[in-house]
């Protein structure tokens, strides 16, 4: 199991023409500009350094836009990278996930929302 992440525009009509008929019609859409995907087995690391709820529920503490999320993920990277040993404890035995991993998704997904601070934030758990 794991979590995606997606940072997404507003949602806007584009028209669609079927395949199935002969009408044209619209449908809703929104931009991605970023999506990533982490294994559950590093939530208990992400506990570890604060920032678990930004990450895997960011709907429960009303995090709506990607800009909510650069002070939280910033300082939750800044404390993995200051303790890596701390944090290596949290690595998953069955060895699916790392320490290094989970540095890397965040780092990617800051800078993503560095990039987009207006973006939505979706998540699929």
């Amino acid at each position: 199991m794991s979590l995606d992440v997606y940072l997404q525009g507003d949602e806007y009509e584009t028209a669609c023409r079927c395949h199935d008929c002969d009408h044209e019609h619209t449908r809703k859409t929104r931009d991605t500009y970023y999506d990533g995907n982490i294994t559950h087995n590093l939530g208990s690391m992400a506990d570890a350094a604060g920032i678990y709820p930004h990450l895997w529920r960011p709907d429960e503490i009303g995090v709506t836009r990607a800009s909510e999320l650069i002070e939280p993920l910033a300082a939750g990277l800044a404390k993995l990278r200051s303790e890596p040993e701390h944090y290596r404890v949290h690595n998953p035995p069955n060895g699916w996930g790392s320490y290094e991993g989970l540095v890397r998704f965040i780092a990617e997904y800051l800078d993503a929302c560095r990039a987009h601070p207006e973006a939505t934030v979706r998540v699929s758990r």
